[in-house]
C-alpha cells in the first residue's frame, strides 16, 4: 500500500534548506530508493516516491516556513539538474499507474504556481546541469528558469523522439500557454532530443537568463532576493507544524478524525463523509495560530486530502465517490464566516489555498461523484463545494415531522476563494455566468434553503422522498458500475471543465486524455514501441498509420 505521509527527517532524494527568505530545494536523487523494486533512478531521475517528498516539502514550506518568499529549486548533482521521470519505471508500469503517476506531478506543479499567484511564494528554477523531460516541466512550474551557461548543459522535452509519448506534467501547455514560446519554435523544440542550450534557449524563451559557471550561484541567489519583494509572507512569523495524520487504515477503508471512507468492494464505490467542526471554530488570530494543525479547516482539508489520494492510488476499481457530510450546518458558516474575516492572515490565507487545492484534487480525479444530502448533512459553505464537484447531487426530500429534514446553505466563500481549476467559482461555472442567478444565490448566503427551494434554485440534481431514497441510490451506483470506466472518465472530464480553458485545465483534459490514450498505443508501449524499447539499443518499430 502506497502512502502519502512523509517527513523532511526520512526524505531520501530532496534537501530543504531555509535560511530566512529563501528556501532551497537540492534534487539528489537517491537512485536505489525507488519507490518499488526493479529500476534505479540514475541521472536525477524521479519517480512517485521523490514527487511525494517534493509535495511535503512544499507543504512544510508553506505552513512550517512563514518567512519564505522565494523558493530556489536546484540538483545537488554535477551538470545535472534533472533527467524527468524515471524511463524504466514508466516502461515497466501499468497504464494506470503511469497516468496516476502524471496526475499526481501535475497536481504538484500546479500547486507552486497557485502559490505563486495566490500566497506569494515565488519559485525560480536554477538549472545547473542537463535539464531533461519532467526536469524540465519541474523548472516550467517556477516563475523564472536560469540555466548554466557550460557549453553542456541544455534544456528538453525530448519525450515524443525517444519514447513515442508526450511530455506527461504541462510541457506543452506551459511552453504555449505560460512561456509563449512561438509554435514553429516549440515544434523545433519538441522534436529535437539533443534540446537546446546557451543563447538560443534565452532567445527562444525556453528559459529567462543564461549564466556562466562562475557566477551562476550568485547571480541566482541576487534574483531570488529580488522576487521577494512585494509578497504577502510576513517577515517574521511562527510557523504551524504540520503534526502526523492520525490515520487508521483497516479492510472497511480509511479512518480520520474529520474525515471517513467506507470502501465497498462489491459495489465498486467508496463513501466518504466530511464531518463539520463540534462547535465553533477558534476566530482570533492568537487562538487560530495556537490550533495550528489541529484548526479544523486544515484538518479536514489534509485529511481529505490525503484520503483522496490512498483511494486513487490504492483502489484503482473503486470507480464511484459518494460524498457526504455530516454534523451542525451553523459551524461550517461560523468556521467559513472566519476564513473570510482572517484571509489577509499568512496562516488563513494558506488553509484556504489547501482547501481550494484539495477540492480541485477531487475534482480531478477519474472517478464519479455523487454528493449524497441526507438527514444529518451539513452541506454548508464551504462544504457544499464537494457537492458542486459532483456530477450529481441528490437530496432527500422530507419533512421537518418526519425527521431532520436536510438542507442547504451559501456562504462568501461560495462566490471566491475556492475556485475550481478552471479559475471560476463552481456556482459561476453551474450556471454558466449567469449574472441574475449569481446575484439570487448571493443574496441568499447564510440562509437554509429547505429542499424546495434548493431544487428551485437549480443547486441539486434530483430530490427522491425517503421511500425511493435507497432504491434510487442503489440504481445509481449499479448502473455507474455497469459502464465502461474509460468511456465515464472521458466523459466527466468533458463535462466537469466546459467553459473558457485555462493552463490547468488543458493539462488535466486535453493534455491528460491523449496521454492516457498514447500510453495505451503500442507505438510507445507494445513490444517495439519507444517507451519499452528505451535503453535496449534497439530502434522502435512504429504504426505509421495516422490515427
Amino acid at each position: 500500500m502506497i502512502t502519502f505521509d512523509t517527513h523532511p527527517d526520512r526524505y531520501r532524494h530532496w534537501q530543504l534548506q531555509v535560511d530566512g527568505a529563501i528556501a532551497r530545494l537540492i534534487l539528489a536523487v537517491d537512485e536505489d530508493a525507488g519507490l518499488v523494486p526493479g529500476y534505479q533512478l540514475k541521472l536525477n531521475s524521479y519517480d512517485l516516491g521523490v514527487d511525494i517528498e517534493l509535495n511535503d516539502a512544499l507543504q512544510r514550506i508553506r505552513f512550517e516556513h512563514p518567512t519564505v518568499k522565494t523558493v530556489i529549486v536546484t540538483s545537488g548533482m554535477e551538470k545535472m539538474f534533472c533527467a524527468g521521470a524515471n524511463i524504466y519505471m514508466l516502461g515497466t508500469s501499468s497504464h494506470g499507474w503511469k497516468v496516476n503517476f502524471c496526475k499526481f506531478t501535475n497536481e504538484t506543479r500546479n500547486s507552486m504556481e497557485d502559490s505563486s499567484a495566490r500566497s506569494g511564494i515565488k519559485f525560480l528554477a536554477a538549472c545547473n546541469g542537463t535539464t531533461a523531460g519532467g526536469g524540465y516541466e519541474l523548472a516550467l512550474a517556477c516563475d523564472e528558469i536560469f540555466l548554466i551557461d557550460d557549453r553542456s548543459s541544455a534544456v528538453s522535452l525530448p519525450e515524443v523522439p525517444l519514447l513515442g509519448v508526450l511530455p506527461g506534467t504541462g510541457g506543452l501547455t506551459r511552453l504555449t500557454d505560460k512561456r509563449h514560446v512561438r509554435r514553429d519554435l516549440a515544434d523545433v523544440f519538441c522534436t529535437n532530443p539533443d534540446g537546446v542550450r546557451g543563447r538560443r534557449a534565452k532567445d527562444w524563451k525556453l528559459v529567462d537568463e543564461v549564466v556562466p559557471r562562475h557566477a551562476f550561484d550568485e547571480k541566482v541567489n541576487a534574483r531570488a532576493h529580488e522576487l521577494c519583494a512585494g509578497s504577502l509572507r510576513p517577515d517574521r512569523a511562527e510557523g504551524i507544524a504540520l503534526t502526523p495524520l492520525n490515520r487508521k487504515i483497516d479492510e472497511a477503508g480509511y479512518h480520520y478524525g474529520h474525515v471517513d471512507v467506507a470502501v465497498d468492494v462489491d459495489a465498486r464505490a467508496a463513501t466518504i463523509t466530511v464531518r463539520a467542526p463540534a462547535t465553533k471554530i477558534a476566530n482570533t488570530l492568537e487562538d487560530i495560530h495556537r490550533a495550528g494543525a489541529d484548526w479544523w479547516p486544515l484538518a479536514m482539508a489534509r485529511e481529505l486530502d490525503d484520503a483522496i489520494l490512498m483511494l486513487r492510488t490504492n483502489n484503482d476499481k473503486i470507480g464511484s465517490f459518494l460524498i457526504k457530510t455530516e454534523g451542525d450546518m451553523d459551524c461550517v458558516l461560523d468556521a467559513d464566516a472566519v476564513l473570510d474575516a482572517q484571509k489577509s492572515d499568512w496562516f488563513v490565507r494558506e488553509v484556504i489555498a489547501m482547501m481550494r487545492r484539495t477540492f480541485a484534487r477531487l475534482e480531478v480525479s477519474s472517478r464519479s461523484l455523487f454528493a449524497l444530502i441526507e438527514e444529518g448533512s451539513c452541506f454548508a459553505g464551504s462544504l457544499y463545494e464537494l457537492a458542486l464537484a459532483a456530477d450529481r447531487i441528490y437530496m432527500l426530500d422530507i419533512t421537518e415531522e418526519e425527521g431532520d429534514a436536510p438542507k442547504i446553505a451559501l456562504s462568501a466563500l461560495n462566490f471566491g476563494e475556492l475556485e475550481s481549476i478552471n479559475g471560476s467559482t463552481r456556482l459561476a461555472s453551474r450556471f454558466y455566468g449567469d449574472a441574475a442567478v449569481l446575484a439570487d444565490l448571493k443574496s441568499t448566503i447564510g440562509t437554509p434553503l429547505d429542499v424546495f427551494a434548493s431544487e428551485e434554485k437549480g443547486l441539486v440534481t434530483f430530490i427522491p422522498d425517503d421511500i425511493d431514497w435507497e432504491e434510487e441510490i442503489r440504481l445509481l451506483v449499479e448502473e455507474r458500475a455497469s459502464l465502461s470506466p474509460d468511456a465515464l472518465t472521458g466523459m466527466e472530464a468533458n463535462l466537469r471543465f466546459g467553459g473558457a480553458e485555462t493552463s490547468a485545465t488543458k493539462i488535466f483534459g486535453r493534455l491528460s486524455a491523449w496521454q492516457n490514450w498514447i500510453f495505451n498505443r503500442p507505438n510507445a508501449v507494445g513490444d517495439k514501441g519507444a517507451l519499452k524499447l528505451f535503453g535496449s539499443g534497439t530502434k522502435a518499430e512504429f504504426d505509421r498509420r495516422r490515427v
